[in-house]
């Protein structure tokens, strides 16, 4: 059965690694760096990220030379280079980055965004790691970070505010092949510190690698990135975790943010069965039997397929299913609640 791993990092890419001796500092955070393409000069980057005080720093090199990297890796013996043999997708891309580092905190990043504020490290630990008389009122055994994932503001190269915050709304699909009762993504500019978020927008955030971890990281079999994250996000609200903003770092675009490719493919059957689908009683969810006719009537294709599709997202419901502490119609709930949204 193809599933979300237990232990993320189970099956990890053919890949090389450059790099990375030395330790630059030990604040307790890292920086992993995901690369759009040769365009973008990283040596000003890598400089700042330096000055920052990351403990080390993992850039994802794709499959193809790098003229640069003995040059790069010589004058900066702190940033390891991961030279992936093929082509993998943004959430494969920051599992296999995990398993290379081994601070508390580590920030993904792309090599087209600047800091422009508050991205000293040693600052960011500070802040996102309870306080004592917090850590006493927390459970034995808690991570002593604030939550999985801080989202920072994003600008773009006009300086304007993008709005990277998300936030799920529920709504019901009149089209015959759209699933009914499913939900989408609302996104809005961040307010005030701390708002919740969906997902962190690009991938981008300040993560807690114990809790990244023990969540499963990204599920890698999602090849779009959207269904990707949100996917991640789900899966996080929906088994207790936490996604939040922050006003403290800001960040900014070379030039615009990707846009998000939200078509319904194969990954968002995937997504749906195992976010939305699964209803919670008691203490665990599970998927209703009951929900596979209507189902494949909204998917179509063939029947047999159909079934072991759902089957098999079914299993990994029960197989995880108490560590649900609620389910999507309470999640997009409770959002409401607390955000004033309404159901549109």
């Amino acid at each position: 059965m193809n599933t979300i791993p237990t232990i993320f990092n189970e099956t990890m890419p053919s890949y090389t690694a450059v790099g990375g001796a030395l330790r630059s500092t030990s604040t307790g955070v890292s920086a992993i760096l995901l690369n759009r393409g040769g365009r973008y000069p990283r040596r000003t980057l890598f400089m700042e990220l330096e000055k920052a005080g990351f403990d080390c720093i993992i850039s994802l090199e794709g499959p193809h030379d790098r003229y640069d990297l003995e040059e790069l890796s010589g004058r900066f013996p702190f940033v390891r280079f991961i030279i992936l043999k093929d082509t993998i997708n943004l959430g494969e891309q920051i599992n296999l980055a995990v398993t290379e580092i081994e601070s508390p905190l580590f920030f993904v990043l792309w090599n087209d965004l600047r800091i422009l504020h508050g991205g000293d490290a040693a600052k960011i630990a500070a802040w996102l790691r309870l306080s004592g008389e917090e850590l006493l009122k927390s459970p034995p055994g808690n991570s002593p970070i604030r939550r999985l994932c801080t989202v920072p503001v994003i600008q773009n190269s006009r300086m304007e505010t993008l709005p990277t915050l998300t936030t799920p709304a529920r709504y019901r699909s009149k089209l015959f092949w759209k699933l009914r009762n499913s939900v989408k993504a609302l996104h809005f500019s961040p307010q005030i510190e701390a708002q919740p978020s969906l997902y962190p927008f690009d991938g981008v955030g300040i993560y807690d690698r114990k809790r990244f971890i023990h969540l499963g990281g990204f599920d890698g079999a999602l090849k779009n990135p959207y269904w990707q994250l949100m996917d991640f996000g789900f899966r996080s609200h929906l088994w207790g975790e936490e996604i939040r903003g922050t006003q403290l770092v800001r960040l900014s675009y070379d030039g615009e943010a990707e846009p998000e490719d939200t078509s319904a493919d194969a990954g968002y059957r995937r997504f749906y069965l195992r976010n939305v689908a699964p209803v919670f009683r008691k203490d665990s969810a599970h998927i209703p039997l009951r929900l596979f006719p209507s189902y494949f009537c909204k998917t179509g294709g063939d029947p047999v397929v159909a079934w072991e599709e759902f089957q098999e997202n079914r299993q990994w419901v029960s197989a995880n299913g108490h560590r649900f502490q609620r389910d999507a119609r309470i999640l997009t709930g409770l959002w409401e609640q607390e955000t004033g949204d309404s159901e549109p």
